[in-house]
């Protein structure tokens, strides 16, 4: 007799002859890899056999969400420009900077971080939310970039090193972008679409990897910012624009000739309006300014018998061509036919002492000026006032003299033109003397002006000894 044992292994070998004889139909084989298959997880013993069996069902390592890479300390430079959306003033300070999951904290010093007791108080930004780009509008510094809350806060970090910088900037991102994962986020929405878009991917700057990386989707550049500032960000090729301004401007100021080469090669010429009188006489070897000189003998000639000489105002707009000609020019024509008015003449010659940076009675000659016409007795208030005008420098007073003079033949033809010493007096007073600083009452100073002008203009032949040989 054949006992059971021998059968069954009698039955195997056939059965194994049978198979390699007689290939598997497509049907025959997908029921063996069934069996096979469960077969195999029945036999199975371990938890990792039978995931190595169903890989495809596992979720890959680049699938999950990527935690964040905590910076536990660093110096960084920090500008806070925004507080709630309200501007603030740029400050630059170098902080301790530590990056937490969800917070970027801010402290003075290393000291101050390990030393903060729970519940302190620092400087903590909240990432959840908050939106990252690089920015080269916002500081003229190198390697900065912009973090704005959802509350508008706006800070600017920057550091020397790039690639220090690009660590930060990369790091801050991931925190920024699994923060807001976890609270839920806010994802935009096509308009008439139902496509929802990344929370940041339409914002400025998003998912670039340095300052002057290229957005990965301009056709969204258009697209509301709504975590930032109201204000339009410009485009790069705008800075670059206004960098590039900066420097030719930088290059021209650094460039220009001096003030001295130009008058060396007669490009600009010393201005006789508003330059000091000592100064301008000291440059032309005089005492009294030629212009001065030129403008007195042109109203004696054609002018002592004008109705209101003084008085009556010039064209404004030709008074200030004639002083653009004397300022760029050194030969002065006064009898061409474009300065035939003859109260031009005079309109520019007032404001050549107008335009003195210190008046023909100097600042420190006022108030005594103002003492000694106060004196009652006619004969010391001469000796007073002569005193004074001896006082003065050489050129304020020869050119004292020369126009007082010139201001007697005015009157001796007062019956023409009209002018009386107290007209003169009015004209003159606040064109020849001013205080220096206006303390006192301007209504009382002008009259003590117009009785000094007045006082100098009646006594002139005692005062300048005129009827002296």
């Amino acid at each position: 007799m054949i006992s059971d044992t021998e059968m069954a292994s009698t039955r195997v070998t056939n059965l194994q002859s049978t198979t390699k004889q007689q290939p598997l139909q497509p049907s025959q084989r997908s029921s063996a890899a069934q069996g096979a298959v469960q077969m195999r997880i029945k036999s199975s013993q371990t938890s990792g056999d039978r995931l190595s069996q169903s890989q495809s069902m596992v979720l890959q390592e680049s699938d999950l969400p990527q935690k964040p890479v905590e910076l536990k300390g660093e110096h960084l430079n920090m500008a806070k420009i925004s507080e709630s959306g309200k501007k603030q003033r740029k400050n630059w300070t170098s902080v301790w900077t530590v990056l937490t999951s969800d917070h970027l904290l801010f402290y003075k010093d290393r000291q101050q971080e390990t030393a903060l007791k729970p519940g302190g108080k620092t400087d903590m930004v909240q990432l959840c939310g908050a939106v990252i780009e690089w920015t080269t509008e916002k500081s003229s510094r190198k390697n900065v970039f912009q973090i704005t809350t959802n509350t508008g806060s706006e800070y600017l970090l920057q550091v020397e090193s790039y690639s220090t910088a690009s660590k930060w900037y990369d790091a801050i991102r991931k925190a920024i972008d699994s923060s807001t994962k976890a609270d839920g986020g806010f994802p935009l929405r096509r308009s008439n679409s139902t496509e929802c878009l990344p929370r940041h991917s339409s914002l400025p700057g998003y998912g670039s990897a340095s300052p002057n990386a290229k957005q990965r989707n301009p056709g969204h550049r258009r697209s509301i910012n709504m975590f930032s500032s109201s204000k339009l960000k410009h485009s790069a090729s705008d800075s670059a624009d206004k960098n590039g301004v900066k420097n030719r401007l930088k290059k021209f100021i650094i460039r220009r000739p001096s003030m001295k080469t130009l008058q060396e090669k007669g490009l600009i010429k010393d201005r006789v309006f508003g330059c000091h009188l000592s100064t301008l006489c000291q440059r032309e070897g005089t005492t009294v300014p030629k212009f001065i000189l030129t403008c007195l003998d042109a109203v004696d000639k054609r002018g002592l018998e004008v109705d209101g000489i003084y008085r009556v105002s010039g064209n404004l707009a030709t008074i200030q061509k004639l002083r653009f000609v004397v300022d760029q020019e050194e030969d002065l024509d006064l009898d061409h036919s474009q300065w035939e008015d003859i109260h031009v003449v005079t309109g520019a010659l007032k404001m050549f002492f107008r335009e003195l940076p210190e008046p023909l009675f100097p600042f420190r000659f006022f108030q005594p000026f103002v003492e000694a016409i106060k004196i009652k007795e006619s004969k010391h208030k001469i000796q007073a006032v002569k005193k004074l005008i001896q006082e003065l420098p050489k050129p304020n007073q020869d050119t004292m003299k020369l126009l007082f003079s010139h201001l007697l033949r005015v009157l001796a033809f007062s019956r023409r033109n009209l002018m009386s010493t107290q007209g003169i007096g009015i004209v003159f007073g606040p064109t020849l003397m001013w205080p220096e600083l206006d303390a006192g009452n301007m209504a009382v100073n002008m009259v003590y002006q117009n009785q000094i002008v007045e006082f100098i203009l009646i006594e002139s032949r005692e005062i300048f000894n005129l009827d002296r040989k």
